[in-house]
């Protein structure tokens, strides 16, 4: 590569919890730089998620953090070109898209479902994914039943 590796960007955590992951997460549901109301939804949400996570014996955070989990994919298909025809190529995913990954498909999933508040889809989308069900997880198995089907081409992995 011609150019340096541009540097990574130092995230601060959030006032609440004192989470970094917190903060990605408000940055990536944040719209048109309105930051304050990101950060009122996540919480908003996670007051209303806060009952069944003390059903579970879980603080909040924990709670989030477990849903957060498990919708996180190991392995996603890349296309790749091999003499004119293009295969799906199954590759692991770093640890950082991984967490990419995750944050945005229950973002995504989160806005999809009907509701009358983003918070209140947003709960809903949390307690969903940290029961291993919902649009987010599906979307998850989508990517490892992809990657499975692909096994075979595994050997043209770049």
């Amino acid at each position: 590569m011609r150019k340096a590796k541009p540097k990574k960007r130092i995230i601060l955590p959030d006032p609440k919890f004192g989470d970094v992951l917190v903060t990605q997460f408000v940055n990536n549901l944040m719209v048109d730089g309105k930051k304050s109301i990101a950060f009122g939804i996540l919480y908003d949400a996670l007051d209303k998620v806060a009952p069944k996570a003390e059903k579970e014996g879980k603080p909040v955070l924990e709670f989030f953090k477990k849903a957060l989990e498990n919708i996180t994919p190991s392995v996603e298909v890349k296309s790749r070109r091999v003499g004119g025809a293009t295969f799906q190529v199954p590759t692991e995913i770093r640890p950082e898209r991984k967490v990419s990954l995750s944050i945005k498909n229950m973002i995504l999933f989160s806005r999809k479902r009907s509701g009358h508040s983003m918070s209140e889809k947003l709960a809903a989308e949390i307690v969903a994914a940290y029961n291993n069900e919902g649009a987010a997880f599906k979307k998850k198995e989508d990517m490892h039943k992809m990657a499975e089907a692909n096994r075979a081409f595994a050997h043209f992995r770049f």
